[in-house]
């Protein structure tokens, strides 16, 4: 009887040391979908525009980049 009941601890412990690999496909799966996703928007976002995007892009950046483009068209104006 004791025989028994240790076999059934012993199988029952080799069960419970592998339930985290039922977690693990869906979460590989999940994981690896998210990564597609980021990267097929950087591509896309690469190809479309010529150039990576701009993380934190904001207003002020925007501002700045008007400003900066005025500057330079007139610097390269001919003088009058």
């Amino acid at each position: 009887r004791e025989k028994h009941n240790r076999r059934k601890e012993k199988t029952k412990k080799k069960k419970m040391s592998l339930v985290w690999l039922e977690a693990a496909l869906p979460l590989g799966i999940i994981g690896g979908m998210l990564c597609i996703m980021g990267n097929s928007q950087y591509y896309i976002h690469k190809a479309y525009h010529g150039r990576p995007k701009h993380i934190g892009h904001d207003e002020w950046d925007v501002a700045m980049e008007r400003r900066d483009k005025k500057v330079v068209e007139k610097a390269a104006a001919p003088s009058s």
